[in-house]
């Protein structure tokens, strides 16, 4: 029973890790998780149409930021079981104008052509 319990434990932590390095709780992830991610997933999309690549860079940022509270969320949960974290308004309205920050930065960077589809890197 024990080493099942422990179990639970560690894979929540995982969870909560993984979450927390895609949320919008710390500052750094962005650079080096999330825009990453938000690109590819943009370029995907800018395969079919260069008109995608920012609306879907900027919907891939937020997918991951969201996914990340979500992981994060699930595993406290499995973490510490039957108690839920507290999340409160203030810390929500926080993490939304940092996403719309982030948001307008990543905008700001593909408007200046500093991001591009990466077919247009090879021209």
């Amino acid at each position: 029973m024990e080493i099942t319990r422990i179990k639970h434990k560690v894979n929540g932590g995982i969870l909560a890790f993984i979450g927390f390095l895609l949320s919008p709780l710390s500052w750094w992830n962005d650079l080096i998780f999330n825009i990453p991610l938000a690109y590819l997933f943009g370029s995907f999309f800018g395969l079919f149409s260069k008109q995608l690549f920012l609306p879907a860079f900027v919907l891939g940022y937020w997918l991951t930021n969201i996914a990340g509270l979500i992981l994060m969320h699930h595993g406290v949960k499995k973490i510490v079981k039957n108690e839920q974290p507290k999340y409160s308004k203030r810390e929500l309205l926080k993490d939304f104008v940092l996403s719309i920050l982030y948001t307008l930065f990543v905008i700001f960077l593909v408007k200046m052509g500093w991001l591009k589809v990466p077919s247009e890197y090879f021209k």
